[in-house]
């Protein structure tokens, strides 16, 4: 800490974080230890955050993260999209295919950030805030699997080590290519390309690869 900061936002934001990276919720005394504060000082943090909506506490008095960060996390979607513009253009110019940044939106994959290639005869048409469930199309598969690792891949599958390959499965002929958004806090989405084609050329998964390794490294 130094002059210019705030303790007790400080403690607060800790907080938030700690919650953040648990299914199950901290109690107090957890959470004093984690913090190595007294509990009384977690009961005030605590009963601040509540406040403002940003954590709440269940019958059994263990914290949550609370549905206030819902409201400031609509906001991450432009500067994630801004970030992620430039490995984009690059994906969609080299592949000659619609390149776009999907995110987690609950049980649903949803396209913050789409860029179509400016050379070719056709491509397909892929709009910004599309949707779909995360069980189909490569975007979301490719976050599912990243969920998954490091377990492995069952026989047959057409996930491939780092990216995912679909066809027909959002669009009839169109085939998509995706890998995850890895080591990014708070974040949890893929980078992809969908074409028309009855197959995606070899290159193109490392290429995918690539641009969510691009992305990933912009938004850190």
């Amino acid at each position: 800490m130094t002059a210019e900061t705030s303790q007790t936002l400080d403690r607060g934001l800790r907080v938030l974080k700690l919650l953040a990276d648990t299914d199950h919720g901290l109690t107090v005394t957890e959470l004093s230890h984690k913090l190595g504060v007294n509990r009384t000082v977690v009961y005030r943090l605590l009963a601040t955050l509540e406040q403002h909506a940003l954590v709440r506490r269940d019958l059994g008095g263990r914290a949550r993260v609370g549905l206030g960060v819902l409201g400031l996390g609509r906001q991450v979607h432009p500067l994630v999209r801004e970030a992620a513009m430039p490995a984009l253009r690059a994906l969609a110019e080299d592949i000659g295919a619609t390149a776009h940044l999907t995110l987690v939106d609950g049980a649903e994959a949803l396209a913050v950030a789409v860029v179509e290639p400016t050379w070719t005869d056709y491509h397909v048409a892929y709009r910004a805030g599309f949707r779909h469930p995360l069980e189909r199309g490569a975007a979301g598969k490719a976050i599912l699997s990243a969920r998954q690792q490091p377990q492995p891949q069952p026989a047959g599958d057409l996930e491939e080590p780092g990216y995912t390959l679909t066809h027909g499965e959002l669009e009839a002929g169109a085939c998509g290519a995706a890998a995850p958004l890895l080591g990014v806090t708070g974040v949890e989405g893929s980078v992809g390309v969908v074409m028309l084609a009855d197959v995606v050329p070899e290159r193109v998964g490392a290429r995918v690869m690539e641009a969510a390794r691009e992305v990933a490294e912009a938004l850190r």
